[in-house]
């Protein structure tokens, strides 16, 4: 399995879904998660949107090969659930490692038997299985056809966000000391993930320039830039690193930020959207972003966003000028 997914779960969700798993008694347990799916930046991103607990001894019983199984009547309820919700059906367990995990060969043998039949109920839908450890998470999604593919990380949004990987990812920040003084804070790890974080900065007016510099002198290493519009003279006392000449060929404000940025950091990948962040088009283009900041101000775009943040659990903030008149 070369090719890679990414989960997302929402904090309430795998709270409650870590407290079955992980209840105290050193014992395995079971689940299903039911989610939705995106295409995002070349990768599938799972989104998911219930969670189903095994009870033990009724729905997760003693197996006949392996030490337990979900109850067949369980899985046939969530499966047809699935392929009628046109959800991706995930069978959950645990083991008991903690920044490493992966499936046993009696685990990877029940795939072979049993999902091959589940993709045909599902209709179309993926259908797979993970496998927790307490601070690691793996992956065997079956796509239609022979492709199958491996969870690269789960990301838990809430307050505070949380990546959980098959095994600890390399924090080599590389050789550069632009970012000595942050790694002392944020660790190499912290460091690590601003470079593998991909960012998405909706208007590059006044503030959006001001936060695209910003988080690519933090060290973010990809960016998605949004503005359907051109710097005008009027906007030169706002936007960061505009100039006259830009006015006057009337540049693109993400061509502005995008200097800004690179000039920044070298390194960082960006992408460009000339086009109205409201659009549904460009909405699309969005859902594999890890982090979205809305500073354009019209109506529409608002409700996109909003949309885009709970429908995807895609972690945003929305920006705005703050005004503070003394007198």
């Amino acid at each position: 399995m070369n090719q890679h997914c990414r989960i997302r779960i929402a904090r309430d969700e795998f709270t409650v879904l870590y407290n079955h798993l992980f209840p105290g008694d050193n014992d395995e347990h079971g689940a299903v998660l039911l989610a939705g799916i995106s295409q995002g930046d070349g990768q599938p991103t799972l989104h998911v949107r219930e969670v189903h607990l095994a009870i033990e001894g009724v729905d997760y019983i003693e197996g006949k090969i392996g030490y337990r199984a979900l109850n067949p009547t369980f899985i046939h309820r969530l499966i047809t659930r699935a392929r009628d919700e046109r959800l991706v059906y995930l069978a959950v367990h645990n083991h008991f490692s903690n920044r490493h995990v992966g499936f046993s060969q009696i685990d990877i043998d029940s795939h072979e038997r049993g999902y091959p039949a589940l993709l045909q109920i599902a209709r179309g839908m993926p259908v797979g299985a993970l496998v927790f450890g307490r601070r690691s998470i793996a992956g065997d999604i079956w796509m239609s056809g022979t492709e199958r593919l491996a969870v690269d990380k789960a990301i838990v949004v809430g307050t505070r966000i949380e990546r959980l990987r098959p095994s600890p990812k390399s924090t080599d920040p590389g050789a550069s000391l632009n970012h000595e003084r942050q790694v002392r804070m944020f660790g190499k790890a912290g460091q690590a993930e601003l470079a593998d974080c991909h960012v998405a900065v909706l208007g590059l007016g006044g503030i959006g320039s001001l936060v695209a510099e910003y988080l690519a002198r933090l060290g973010v290493g990809h960016f998605t830039l949004v503005d359907d519009d051109s710097v005008e003279e009027s906007n030169l006392s706002r936007i960061v690193g505009a100039s006259t000449s830009d006015a006057l060929g009337r540049v693109a404000k993400v061509e502005v930020a995008k200097r800004i940025i690179l000039q920044a950091n070298e390194h960082a990948r960006i992408r460009m959207i000339l086009d109205d962040a409201a659009k549904e088009s460009v909405a699309r283009q969005l859902t594999g972003c890890d982090y979205l900041f809305l500073a354009a101000d019209s109506m529409r775009a608002r409700l996109v966003f909003n949309a885009l943040i709970h429908q995807y659990l895609i972690p945003g903030v929305q920006l705005e000028p703050v005004i503070n008149f003394m007198g």
